[in-house]
């Protein structure tokens, strides 16, 4: 049996690296979307204004 724990430690302490990968990637994501919505937002905002600018 002392063998099979051993084995299976590697296992379960790739798929913890695995997942602290994943959690940090996500993160990463969650923060370079909040981003391109602000971009986004802005440049909306922008486009209004110079259509009212184009109008008047």
């Amino acid at each position: 049996m002392s063998r099979r724990s051993n084995r299976d430690k590697p296992l379960a302490e790739g798929r913890d690296e695995e997942l602290a990968r994943l959690r940090s990637e996500n993160g990463r994501l969650r923060r370079a979307e909040k981003e391109w919505e602000l971009e986004r937002e802005i440049l909306r905002r922008a486009a209004q204004y110079f259509a009212k600018e184009m109008r008047a």
